[in-house]
């Protein structure tokens, strides 16, 4: 079987997972009483069930099982069976912090805590960002003591941004599957079909999860979605693009991921200069603010897709994708058309 082939596999698996079994965990959810209730800074109306995180979870799983079983990963170098360990089993870890979180509550310092200590763990296993890109100077290489806490705020950091930009229905979902989907191709055009195959396995379980999730949402993905797919993502950033030795690759996990990386640092420094902490729950958030500004729910969602496909794009071109010039200037078009369907509507 062409190992593009395995790609559409771990796509189309991971979203029959995701589309059969969110109705089941729905029922569960409500059966025990697992719900998030309205109030607050919350923009829901009802007690919505926050298990859907398990979907995606067990879509994502089932996908690449099923795939490895096939002999789509191949017989991967022990370097690189490893790391692909390492994403897929912290990913197990950090879907089970957040799904603890969901049922009994986590105190933000214990999260972190726990969090911290998967991330070294996957670290040590070659999860590990090893260059950074230093302006007119190229690529530097990190020293062990360097990279463990650079890559530790990596992967955790980008497990809480998604996170925290998950306000909103079909929010997070859809950032996440399209940032999954543009390092899908990222990664085949990089010649990492290993770490392309768990993108394709989690962009098929985020998008299938809108099903269920776009407003008006029917369940929330919770804590274990959230963190499951933040740190995924940030994990395919590392083993598959990050480890390439070019100044490209090394930047595109972070173009790729922009909005939730932008939005999480500007809350952060906000807080901060506020003199509160970084951990405070407010509205500070992008979504907020563009609901603020007048933007009806559906519309504040469909912008912030369009922001995550335009950097999206603007690294498929990056990256020598064939027609990714041609993907990010449609993209610049679509952002354009809405960011004025967004202004207008404010007025």
């Amino acid at each position: 079987m062409p190992y593009q082939l395995y790609h559409l596999v771990a796509f189309v698996v991971a979203s029959l997972v995701v589309l059969w079994s969110t109705p089941i965990v729905k029922r569960i959810g409500l059966k025990s009483g697992r719900v998030d209730l309205p109030g607050g800074r919350k923009v829901h109306q009802r007690p919505m069930v926050r298990l859907g995180g398990v979907s995606i979870f067990l879509g994502t799983v089932i996908a690449l099982l099923i795939v490895w079983w096939l002999g789509g990963f191949g017989v991967l170098p022990p370097t690189k069976e490893y790391e692909i360990w390492g994403v897929t089993i912290g990913g197990l870890a950090f879907f089970l912090i957040g799904l603890t979180d969901d049922l009994v509550g986590l105190s933000p310092l214990s999260r972190l805590l726990m969090q911290s200590i998967v991330a070294a763990i996957a670290w040590k296993v070659g999860v590990q960002i090893e260059f950074l890109t230093v302006p007119l100077a190229g690529l530097l290489s990190l020293p062990d003591w360097v990279s463990l806490p650079i890559t530790v705020i990596w992967l955790v950091g980008m497990a809480n941004a998604i996170n925290w930009i998950d306000g909103l229905d079909g929010l997070a979902a859809g950032v996440c599957g399209i940032a999954a989907l543009v390092m899908l191709m990222v990664c085949l055009s990089m010649s990492q079909p290993a770490a392309a195959l768990v993108a394709a396995a989690l962009a098929g379980g985020a998008l299938s999860f809108l099903r269920y999730n776009f407003n008006p949402a029917q369940i929330f993905m919770g804590d274990g979605g959230a963190y499951f797919m933040g740190f995924v993502l940030a994990g395919v950033g590392v083993v598959g693009l990050v480890k390439s030795v070019t100044t490209v690759a090394v930047l595109l996990p972070y173009l790729i991921l922009a909005v939730p990386i932008l939005d999480m640092s500007a809350v952060i420094l906000n807080r901060l200069l506020s003199g509160k902490s970084p951990f405070t729950a407010d509205k500070r958030h992008l979504h907020h603010r563009l609901l603020q500004a007048g933007l009806s729910h559906r519309l504040t969602v469909l912008f912030i897709y369009s922001l995550t496909l335009w950097v999206g794009t603007l690294a498929l071109a990056f990256s020598g994708v064939p027609s990714g010039l041609g993907y990010a200037i449609g993209a610049t078009v679509l952002l354009s058309y809405t960011g004025w369907k967004a202004s207008k509507h404010a007025r």
